[in-house]
Order: structure tokens, then sequence, then C-alpha cells
């Protein structure tokens, strides 16, 4: 399971970069890769009574395409070294002549799997890396490999999940040999199942996949499996019984070093829910992320005090030691499994394939905490966990992750141009919500350089040349707003001697244009899409030099439709133009579907209008 990493989501006030392009694409184009056919991949498993199994792959790829060939003409297969056993039975090049160029035993790499890109990782994960030898377009390539599970991440129990990959496909069965008396549940789309085989105390169950054709991911979309063909199978009944399995190996003690240190940090608080906020804001800043999935870590935490020595864990670890945290404090927690990617939609029937994430959920305060959020304050959720479906594995009960948090920023922007239409600026930001602690962490990972050019490049995304200094309120505050000060120069501002339009910037980044442009990177959508709520006011102010003159103004925009409501004034005072803009977006939950966006569109097209006005000067 893994922890938090910043997604470069629609962000209310983070001063983050964010190139939003201006191109649209079509929804429906064909999203199939033919580049690769997948002639043949045919998964056999033979399911023991106590969950262990052999897994049986036949998989023949056609390389169509010269573009193919380097994704693949090596071919990576992971086991974990501990639970299971991996053999590569046969593998080669299959030439359009005829020939078989077989994989020698040197070309056949084990390797450790490759390291999480957002912490250290300790893991059990090898892989075994087969390098197919003389691929050329026309080749098939020929992979034969089992795999043997020798322990069962949960005893007596066995699950899996499958999707296709944006390849071709041709023919895809999957066959589950079971114990007859181990009845296997399943939640399929886009696949036929075949009436089960019994003999001998077996069942066998087999699916094939539908051909059909994938539309292409759409930018901010949900997951495949949310809406594509995909295959879910389970001898977990339900959701209860697959808790109550995940439960009954994540016991957590509390030690007396664990009880002194949850009553000295809450020691001066009166209320539960203060007490829960800072007893998760503590581990999520001592306790570092470390992936750490070593025999069946990958579904059973470490003992909370050792994750209170050693000060390192993964998500399931800082679940725990936040659980014994909190009991210690007579505040009851439950372990929270959820998916952090971008699917909305679990099966119907119970599989580890989605649910790859651990938060905490206090029952008593209706409050869910993710202590592995390091840019995050306890108290607010990444958005990539908003409005999601989670197990609460206390109860056995399904719930759903808040849809919405609070997330505001106001902003001010003041331009002082001189006669050759360069500027002085200043532009002050202050956000209040999920993202005032998300702007210290962006601030405090950023090196002296990296901090001393950000206004550069935030200018050269406006296509001007400047510079400046950015000032901030403290970074290790606690404090429940955050404000910075960019003060610079550039040079271009305005095309003089004119007649030529100004752009009406009313921020430089984070703030209403850069959300607004988030909203065109598709034309039309089929897919749901993430949106986050949130609300946005601004004011910039233009201030001319004498020897230009301010031909016209912008007329306001007031749009009140599809979840928006976005107000802009233009007003000429003296040599100078004042604009105000405030934007609010708020929606029910974390997805708009595809009628939202259709209902979203006029107040979407009102508003990039807008934002791409002109002011019109000339000098005198």
């Amino acid at each position: 399971m893994q922890g938090f990493t910043p997604s470069p989501a629609r962000l209310f006030g983070v001063l983050a970069v964010l190139v939003c392009g201006l191109l649209t694409a079509h929804a429906n184009a064909d999203g199939t890769d033919r580049s690769l056919t997948v002639e043949k991949n045919i998964q056999s498993y033979v399911v023991n009574a106590d969950g262990s199994f052999v897994l049986d792959v036949e998989l023949v790829s056609r390389i169509n395409e010269e573009r193919a060939i380097q994704p693949n003409a090596q071919r990576s297969v992971s086991f974990n070294r501990t639970l299971e056993t991996l053999d590569i039975a046969e593998a080669y090049t299959l030439k359009a002549d005829g020939r078989k160029v077989k994989v020698s035993a040197d070309q056949i790499k084990e390797q450790q799997e490759k390291a999480s890109v957002e912490a250290p990782m300790f893991q059990d994960s090898l892989v075994k890396v087969v390098i197919f030898p003389e691929v050329a377009v026309g080749d098939r390539l020929v992979l034969h490999y089992q795999r043997h599970r020798t322990t069962p991440l949960f005893p007596g129990q066995f699950e899996d999940l499958s999707a296709p990959d944006y390849y071709q496909q041709e023919t895809v069965t999957l066959t589950y040999d079971m114990p007859a008396d181990m009845p296997l549940h399943a939640d399929f789309k886009g696949f036929k199942a075949s009436t089960p085989d019994t003999a001998k105390g077996r069942k066998v169950y087999r699916w094939e996949l539908l051909p059909a054709e994938k539309a292409r991911p759409e930018n901010g979309a949900v997951a495949y499996t949310d809406y594509g063909q995909f295959l879910a199978v389970s001898t977990f009944s339900d959701y209860a019984q697959f808790a109550q399995a995940y439960a009954a190996r994540a016991h957590v003690e509390v030690t007396p070093a664990i009880t002194k240190l949850a009553t000295e940090l809450t020691a001066k608080l009166d209320t539960p829910h203060a007490k829960a906020l800072v007893l998760s804001d503590w581990v999520r800043k001592n306790i570092r992320y470390v992936a750490v999935y070593v025999g069946d870590g990958g579904v059973v935490p470490h003992a909370a005090q050792a994750v209170l020595d050693n000060r390192y864990g993964d998500c399931k670890d800082h679940v725990a030691l936040l659980e014994a945290l909190l009991k210690a404090v007579a505040i009851e927690s439950s372990p929270v499994l959820i998916n952090f990617g971008n699917a909305y939609v679990l099966p119907k029937v119970p599989t580890l394939g989605l649910l790859n994430h651990a938060i905490t959920y206090v029952p008593s305060l209706d409050l869910y905490l993710d202590s592995t959020a390091t840019p995050i304050a306890a108290g607010y959720l990444p958005i990539p966990e908003l409005g999601k479906p989670v197990v609460l594995t206390q109860s056995g009960k399904l719930a759903r992750t808040p849809s919405r948090q609070l997330s505001k920023v106001d902003g001010a922007l003041v331009f002082k141009i001189n006669p050759q239409g360069g500027a002085d600026f200043t532009n002050d930001n202050t956000v209040q919500g999920w993202g005032t602690e998300f702007n210290r962490f962006l601030f405090k990972s950023m090196t002296p350089t990296d901090r001393s050019q950000l206004t550069q490049k935030v200018l050269s995304m406006y296509g001007q040349t400047g510079s400046g200094e950015i000032e901030t309120d403290p970074l290790d505050s606690n404090a429940p707003t955050f404000k910075s000060t960019v003060t610079g120069r550039t040079e271009n501002l305005v095309n003089l001697p004119g007649p030529t339009g100004v752009p009406t910037l009313s921020s430089l980044a984070g703030g209403i244009g850069q959300n607004v442009f988030s909203f065109i990177s598709e034309k039309d959508r089929t897919q749901s899409f993430s949106c986050a709520s949130g609300t946005i006011k601004e004011t910039a102010r233009f201030d001319f030099p004498k020897e230009v003159n301010i031909l016209a103004v912008p007329k306001g925009a007031s749009l009140d439709i599809g979840g928006f409501n976005y107000q802009t004034t233009y007003v000429k005072e003296g040599n100078s133009v004042l604009i105000t803009r405030s934007y609010a977006f708020t929606h029910p939950e974390a997805l708009c579907s595809p009628q939202d966006f259709v209902a979203m569109k006029p107040a979407i097209e009102g508003m990039v209008n807008d934002l791409k006005s002109q002011i019109i000067v000339q000098t005198l």
C-alpha cells in the first residue's frame, strides 16, 4: 500500500506552476493501441483450500509497429520471494519467417522491483525481466511462466482483479480451478462467463474477454475500471468478511511509551477533535513514510511501538501507530482501506486490486485522517481521497469520504507600468483550507535556487521576461491561513507604443485563470472526471504612466450556471484600471459526470472569454 505524493490535480491557491494547454482533443477518439496485438493471454489459477495457488500464464503478443518494440521487447514479471516462487517455463521470439529465437538463461534477469518514487522502499518483491532477442515488426513474443503462491495474504481466502491494457486484444481467458466447497464470487464487465465445470471435488470457473474498442482516457478522468472492462473474483462473500480478515491481522497494542506520548501531546487540549488532530499531525510530521513490504507486509502492519521506535513505516504502520495513540486518550478509531489513484468504484466483490492505501477514521467525530499525507494538515484530505468509497475494517461497513473541504484563496495583484511597457509588480496570495499546509510544504521543499527562479518561470508562462523575490509567512506555523508575496519586475508587460492589448491578469499562478483553463483540456467528455469545489477572489490594479492613454476596458461578466458563480468588474479610475474577479465552484460530489460537463460548458466558455479579455492602450 502506498503513501501520499502531491498530485498535479486542480489545486486551489497552490503556487505550483500548472501549464494548462488550450488545445482540445476529441473525447470519443478510439483509445486502442494497435501497435501491438495480444493474440493470446491465457491465465489459469489452481487454488488450494488454504488460499495458496499456482498461476500458469501463456502469453503471445505480435509486434505491429516499430514503436511497440522498445516497451515490449522485454517483459517484467514480479513475485514475492517470501510468499511465492516464479518459474519461466518457455520464452522465445517467433520470427515472421517461422524461426524460433529462444531466450537464453542469461537473458532472464532477476532484480529488485523499482523503488517508490516518493519514498524509500524495502520489500521482498523481485522482478524477473525476460529480454526477447532479435525483435522486429511482425514478430511474435511468446512467454510461458508459472507463479507458485505458497503463503496466501489472507489464510483460506483467494481474490483477484484483472483489467485489459490498451493494446489490441484477441484471445484473453481467465480460469480459476477451485475446491468445490470454496465458492468463488464474481463481478465483471466486458467478460463472458462460462458455465462452471464440476468434477472430483473441484469447480472450474472460466471467463473470456469480449472484443471491444477502448475510449481514449480523458484528462482528469476516473480509472478505466470505473467504466471499462474488468473481472473481479473473490472467495470473500462480502466486504464485511474481507474487513474482518484484515482487522484480525492488524491488532494494535497500546504500550506505556505510547500512552505517555499521547498524554503529553494532548495535555492542554479539551476536546476529542483537537486531540485527534494533534496526534495525527504528530505522526504526519515525525514518522517518515517508508514502504516496508517484507513477507506479508502488504496487508499486515508492524507493531505500533516498533513504528514509534523506528520513526518510519508505510501507510498501515502510520494507521497502527495513530490508532494506538488515539486509543491511549480514549478515542476509538478504525483503519480504512481506500484507493489512492483515480478509481471511484469498487467491485461488488472484495478484492485488494483497487484498495491500495490505508488511512484512519474516527467514528465518534466522523473524521478521516491521513497521517502519510505529509503536505496536508490533519482535518483535510488529499484531493485524490475525496468522495471515495472506503472499507472501515473495524465495523466491516462500506462508507465514503467527504466530497468537499474548505478551499479558499484571496489574491491581489498590482502592476506599476513604465513608459517603455515594463512594470514593477506585487502579487499577494492568501490561502485558507487544505491548501494552507500544502503551500507551506511546497515552499519548504524548494531549494534556494528553485525559489529564486520561480517567479522567472511563472512570467515565462505568459511570454514575459523578468524576475522577482518571494516572501512568505513563517513556514513552521500552524496558522489557519498562509500568505505569500511576490515582488518583481517584468520587462515586457505592454507592447508600446500601441495601440495594443494588455492581458487582464488578476493572478500569476494558482488562481482563477489556472483553474478555469484546466476545464478546457477536453472539448467533450464521455467519462466522469475530478472537479474540486472551492472559491477564489482576486483584485488587480494596472497603473499606467501619464504617457499612455487607456482607450478601452472590457465589459464586466456575470455567470451563475453549471455550479459556477463568476463575477468580474473593470473600472477605469484616472489612468488606472481596477479589476475584481470572484470565482466559486460548488459541486456536491468530488466527481463531475459527462452530463455535468455539458451543463458547465456555457459557464466555462464565458469565463475563458473574460479571462482572455484585454485593456486597449496607446502611447499619447
